[in-house]
């Protein structure tokens, strides 16, 4: 008996974490295993292995859809970047009194329901909007403007809708930052701005990092903000992949289409790890 107990204590984390293991196989890797299997299926419903599908994939309006997703998951997650990172380095290294609540405010949106927040932009944008109404009370414009259903709305929203994902991650590697490394920096006689660049930043390069790939890979497969949004004069890889299954209802396609964006956004996410690696690495040399 304290055989078994000594055992159970000693794998104890291991009981721990068989729960989270049989979610992640039957909600994630089984249906990625279908998709993959769905991807080799000819028109017939067969399982006869055909390559067919992915070839169908590689076509012009396929490659500018996803060159579109692509650039506007990028943009995104850029513009989230600039907008997060001095933000964040203020209330961090500015704010004492009033930090916890200025953290609140920017993950509030956390508690609103995703779809809540993607409808409340389309009531800004649309033509009879608030945006459009207030701009024709004020007589800068003489007609509404066209807002909404365009690549530039949906970009506004996704930056909007995904903003916490970044200052989340910047949040938690500038409140770990030792402030005597930016003394110490200063005492050496550099200036606020070389601190910033040659230690500020590599030290927080982590939390840039996985901010990218927070924003950047839910991005690429947006689907209801590109939606809802930008409508259905621009498609989107999630906006595409929904038609597919969904409208033309041929799940061989979708899969492949599923497969070849999903290869695609491991090579982005291993490209942006390897590159903030290299330069997190680069800049621990600098330091020593």
């Amino acid at each position: 008996m304290k055989r078994f107990e000594s055992l159970f204590k000693g794998e104890l984390p291991f009981f721990f974490m068989v729960p989270a293991l049989v979610w992640q196989v039957l909600f994630l890797f089984i249906p990625v295993l279908i998709i993959v299997v769905l991807s080799f299926t000819g028109e017939s419903g067969s399982f006869l292995p055909t390559l067919a599908n992915y070839a169908a994939v590689f076509t012009w309006a396929h490659a500018r859809i996803i060159a579109r997703s692509f650039l506007l998951a990028s943009l995104t997650a850029a513009t989230a970047l600039l907008i997060a990172y001095p933000v964040v380095y203020y209330i961090v290294l500015r704010v004492k009194r009033w930090r916890r609540l200025f953290l609140f405010l920017f993950i509030l949106p956390f508690w609103t329901n995703f779809l809540v927040l993607v409808y409340s932009w389309f009531f800004l944008l649309e033509e009879n909007g608030l945006i459009n109404f207030v701009l024709l009370k004020l007589g800068i414009i003489s007609e509404p403007l066209h807002l909404a259903h365009t690549v530039i709305a949906t970009f506004v929203v996704m930056v909007y809708c995904y903003l916490p994902f970044m200052v989340m991650p910047l949040y938690s590697i500038l409140d770990k930052l030792d402030a005597r490394l930016l003394e110490a920096s200063a005492d050496l006689g550099a200036t606020p701005w070389q601190t910033f660049m040659r230690v500020t930043i590599p030290l927080t390069l982590p939390g840039i990092k996985t901010g990218l790939l927070l924003v950047m890979v839910p991005a690429f497969g947006e689907f209801a903000i590109p939606t809802l949004i930008g409508g259905a004069r621009y498609m989107m890889t999630g906006s595409l992949i929904s038609y597919y299954f969904f409208v033309a209802r041929d799940n061989g396609l979708g899969s492949a289409f599923t497969v070849i964006a999903g290869i695609i956004l491991l090579g982005i996410a291993l490209f942006v790890n390897k590159v903030c690696n290299n330069r997190y690495a680069h800049g621990a040399r600098e330091g020593e």
